[in-house]
């Protein structure tokens, strides 16, 4: 799948996300989750796999569950990059989306391998 097309599906989920969660996930509007979607994109290719590195053993000692909370490190630092526009309520909150996103991710990927075969 093409990396813009990418960017717009996790813009999509987010506005969709900000829609279900009301009182505790906010996105302004779809220029925001564009913004949003594009600069996750970016911490994920430059940040996330050196924190992936440092936290290795304890994603060893929790059998890759950790890798749930890094997900949503790489939210929170989104939210700050982005400001008002894109915010969370509560870290738990967060964790929701970054397994709901990585969830939505997962199945529009092997959803088009699937049909590109």
């Amino acid at each position: 799948m093409k990396y813009w097309q990418l960017i717009v599906i996790n813009a999509l989920t987010f506005l969709a996300l900000s829609g279900f969660f009301q009182n505790s996930f906010y996105v302004a509007n779809i220029w925001i989750a564009l913004a949003a979607s594009l600069v996750l994109s970016v911490l994920n290719i430059a940040v996330k796999p050196l924190l992936i590195l440092l936290s290795l053993p304890i994603t060893i000692l929790t059998l890759g569950l950790f890798s749930i909370i890094i997900n949503a490190s790489m939210l929170s630092l989104t939210s700050l990059i982005i400001g008002s526009g894109f915010q969370f309520g509560t870290f738990g909150t967060t964790i929701v989306v970054a397994i709901i996103l990585s969830l939505v991710n997962t199945f529009i990927t092997n959803r088009v391998r699937m049909n590109s075969w």
